[in-house]
C-alpha cells in the first residue's frame, strides 16, 4: 500500500490502457478493500491481456467461465461479466472522443482538481464531479461505476489530488496540476 501511495496514487494518467486498468480494478474493488485488489492486480494483468480493452471486448462465454474459476481475481459473476461490457463501452468512448483520456479529463476541465485536505475524514466518498462522471459512464453502458467508485477512480488516476496537505506527494502533484 505504501509503494502504491508513494509512486502511483494521484499521479495524473494520460494512457488509455492505464485508465482501463483502473476502471476494471475500481469496479472489482466494490465492497472489498483496495489492499485486496492490489494483491490481485498482477493476476488481473495476466488474465486480462495486460488490460487491453480491445481484447477484453472480444471475450466469449468460455473465457468468462474460466475467469470465474480463477482464484487470483474477484470471482463475482456480475463483476466478471462487466469486464466485457465496460471494455466495449470504453472502445466506444475512444471512438467518439479520439481517446478515453480526452473524454475523462473533460470532467475536471483538463486539469487535476487540487483539494487541500487536512485530515482523512475531510475526504468525501463522492463529489459532484464523480457523480457526473458516473451518470455519463452509466449512460454509455458501463457498469460498476457508481459515484463512490468513480471518485476512487478519479483519485487513483490523478483527476483529483486528495493527498493530505502534509503528505510529501501533495505539493509536487499540486504544482504539476496547476
Amino acid at each position: 500500500m505504501h509503494e502504491y501511495h508513494d509512486r502511483e496514487w494521484g499521479t495524473p494518467v494520460h494512457d488509455d490502457r492505464v485508465h482501463f486498468e483502473f476502471i476494471v480494478l475500481e469496479g472489482a474493488q466494490a465492497g472489498l478493500s483496495w489492499q485486496t485488489i492490489l494483491g490481485k492486480r498482477d493476476r488481473y494483468r495476466r488474465v486480462l491481456d495486460g488490460f487491453d480493452p480491445a481484447r477484453v471486448a472480444r471475450y466469449d462465454k468460455r473465457k468468462l467461465a474460466s475467469l470465474l474459476k480463477d482464484p487470483g481475481i474477484v470471482r463475482n459473476r456480475l463483476k466478471v461479466e462487466s469486464l466485457v461490457k465496460n471494455a466495449r463501452a470504453f472502445l466506444a468512448v475512444q471512438e467518439e472522443f479520439g481517446s478515453y483520456d480526452a473524454y475523462v479529463w473533460r470532467f475536471v476541465q483538463g486539469r487535476p482538481l487540487v483539494n487541500r485536505r487536512e485530515e482523512l475524514r475531510d475526504i468525501p466518498a463522492r463529489t459532484q464531479e464523480s457523480d457526473a462522471l458516473s451518470k455519463d459512464l452509466q449512460r454509455r453502458g458501463f457498469t460498476f461505476v457508481g459515484g463512490t467508485i468513480c471518485y476512487a477512480y478519479m483519485q487513483a488516476v490523478g483527476l483529483v489530488n486528495d493527498h493530505l496537505v502534509r503528505c510529501f506527494r501533495f505539493a509536487p502533484l499540486a504544482r504539476a496540476g496547476a
